[in-house]
């Protein structure tokens, strides 16, 4: 009798054990991710700043891109942010939600870490490789917003905004303002939206398809602000499908390598 108590007393204890340990790896493992996405998301900023230098070159690609929008009858810009300056109860929570919505992808990362580590892993790489193609654009391609280059459109940001010390248009600052093409609110937003579908379309697909209203609405806000075009929407579109392409080769890549190394 004492014998099976002591082995039952072991069995607790070596549960515990493990289960500390992997308590401890756990914590490791969200330290790690907390450090590589900070690290990914300075890096972006610092060389996205590098980039928009080429005020000439950012104003001659607006214009162009605005002689492609006319002829595809896709220039709605100036229309959209007439609509909003007549309507001043709208411009608050417009000028707020472009403002605020950093916080939404810092939540959904945390939210799927704690949740699905499957799918966190899917869409870290894929924001990843979001930021460092978004940056071969941003470097290929500057260009000026439609608050710059396109006439009568009002810049409602740099009018109404919310938080202090903001550089709208100050191009001093440091920020890179002539990086329209593509929009990472659009983009970011989007892999917010692909994050949650994947998360929950087999347990929940209601509330799945629900995450699409979020980009859908950042789409409104960037076009009637002034702060992109309608084929810098397209251009998000195109970025988080190719990023979601190479997140899937990386993963590929990583399983072949851990195949490998186990045989």
């Amino acid at each position: 009798m004492e014998d099976r108590i002591g082995r039952v007393r072991a069995g607790i204890g070596q549960v515990r054990h493990e289960l500390l340990d992997a308590e401890r790896r756990g914590w490791r493992w969200a330290t790690t991710e907390v450090v590589l996405v900070a690290l990914v998301l300075l890096a972006f900023t610092r060389l996205q700043a590098l980039a928009g230098t080429d005020v000439a070159g950012a104003t001659a690609n607006a214009r162009a891109l605005q002689s492609v929008e006319r002829a595809l009858h896709l220039d709605i810009e100036l229309r959209w942010n007439a609509r909003l300056v007549g309507h001043e109860r709208l411009i608050p929570p417009a000028v707020l939600f472009y403002r605020l919505y950093y916080a939404v992808p810092a939540v959904v990362l945390v939210w799927l870490f704690l949740r699905d580590a499957v799918v966190y892993l899917k869409v870290r790489r894929a924001l990843i490789a979001m930021a460092a193609l978004a940056l071969l654009v941003y470097w290929a391609l500057p260009m000026s917003p439609p608050r710059f280059a396109l006439p009568g459109v009002v810049d409602i940001v740099a009018v109404h905004d919310i938080l202090p010390g903001q550089p709208s248009r100050d191009l001093a600052s440091g920020a890179n303002l002539y990086s329209a093409m593509p929009s990472l609110h659009v983009g970011w937003s989007a892999l917010c939206a692909y994050a949650v579908w994947s998360a929950l379309r087999g347990s929940h697909p209601r509330a799945a398809l629900l995450a699409w209203l979020f980009p859908l609405a950042m789409v409104l806000d960037v076009l009637t602000i002034g702060a992109h075009y309608v084929l810098d929407v397209v251009g998000s579109a195109v970025l988080l499908l190719t990023s979601i392409a190479v997140a899937r080769l990386w993963a590929r890549l990583v399983d072949r390598r851990s195949s490998s190394q186990d045989s």
